[in-house]
């Protein structure tokens, strides 16, 4: 009976009613009544996914979800300190003798990282959105809080830059000189951390530099040097991010692989030195990294 009511409401000619009546004259165990209440079954077994989970609260205000780490989340958190916007800073507690997150896993099994394929971070919207992909999240919250330009060419320019930066931290990951990297010896890896520091970032570093000079310009007072027009933008701290939020052990070689590159050193300093920036770096949690 279900199938033949099925069938006959699929007429988008007809009235509710006439399709029943139509799906009766097939069936001879069919009513009305009968018919009616099937077709309420067949409608509460079609909702949407977004229908189905409609009851479930939206947080009041953004939640970023992510590790006990500045890792792949911290970029968010300075455009959100800029922004200064509150927002819940949900981490999962990671035992320091195992690795492991208890905490992470749960999250996995009650499906709350299935956006970002049961990975972190994701963000959760007061609009009841999950958004996974740490880069997505990053152009989202800069989007939403003026950090993008004005113009779908000023946002290109700005996510151009970005993109450089990326660029960096991806050629340093496929050096291979991280401690994580089990695959090559320590004196491999020490020759390679070489390379990279002494040859290889200097080099991309200057490059960026020099495209960085064409797009950006200096603010009026002199104190500030922007990627992108006249104000903080998400390519402003995605510079940050490269040459300041990197692994302790990292720093020191990090600053004088960009000790020509004056641009991007002052624009590091400038976001740096944000209200916003410098309350979240002097409070944020101490992790490993």
């Amino acid at each position: 009976n279900l199938i033949i009511i099925a069938q006959a409401t699929r007429n988008p000619n007809r009235s509710i009613e006439k399709n029943l009546r139509a799906a009766c004259s097939r069936s001879r165990s069919l009513t009305m009544n009968s018919a009616t209440t099937s077709l309420l079954l067949l409608l509460s077994a079609s909702l949407t996914p977004t229908a189905a989970f409609a009851a479930t609260p939206a947080p009041s205000r953004l939640e970023l979800q992510y590790f006990d780490l500045r890792g792949a989340a911290e970029t968010s958190r300075i455009l959100l300190a800029i922004a200064q916007q509150p927002y819940t800073d949900t981490r999962f507690a990671i035992d320091p003798s195992t690795f492991q997150s208890q905490s992470f896993l749960e999250a996995k099994q009650n499906g709350s990282l299935k956006m970002n394929l049961n990975r972190a971070p994701v963000l959760l919207t007061p609009e009841g959105q999950t958004i996974g992909q740490s880069k997505a999240i990053e152009r989202y919250i800069a989007k939403k809080f003026g950090m993008m330009g004005k113009t779908p060419e000023e946002e290109a320019v700005i996510d151009c830059i970005a993109e450089h930066c990326r660029d960096v931290r991806d050629a340093a990951r496929a050096k291979g000189f991280s401690a994580f990297n089990k695959q090559k010896s320590e004196d491999e890896k020490a020759t390679a951390r070489k390379e990279w520091f002494e040859t290889d970032m200097p080099e991309m570093l200057r490059k960026i530099d020099e495209a960085v000079r064409e797009t950006g310009m200096e603010s009026e007072d002199g104190r500030y040097f922007y990627a992108f027009g006249s104000s903080t933008s998400y390519a402003d701290v995605a510079i940050w991010a490269m040459l300041r939020d990197c692994l302790e052990g990292d720093r020191e070689d990090t600053k004088k692989a960009s000790e020509g590159c004056t641009v991007l050193n002052k624009i590091a300093d400038g976001v740096e030195s944000l209200d916003g920036v410098k309350k979240w770096l002097e409070e944020r949690p101490v992790t490993m990294f």
